[in-house]
């Protein structure tokens, strides 16, 4: 678990995944393909906007860590 990950309390994997939500249960006769509705899409694009965000937002902490001490006068 990262530094950053400790610290911050905004987000929660549980409000952005739902398992309970995923009630398909397969069996080993389902040789079919499911197709992906319209809103399993949209949850889906949103999610992965959501982790390209905070990965930027992690990358920019990184940064801020690892970033050369102020020269002192």
């Amino acid at each position: 678990m990262l530094l950053m990950e400790l610290m911050s309390t905004e987000k929660s994997v549980e409000t952005i995944e739902k398992p309970y939500q995923d009630n398909t249960a397969l069996r080993l006769s389902d040789t079919r393909k499911t197709r992906l509705t319209f809103e399993q899409l949209s949850k889906l694009r949103k999610l992965a906007d959501l982790k390209a965000a905070e990965y930027q937002e992690s990358l920019k902490d990184i940064r801020r860590q690892f970033a050369p001490a102020p020269a002192a006068e």
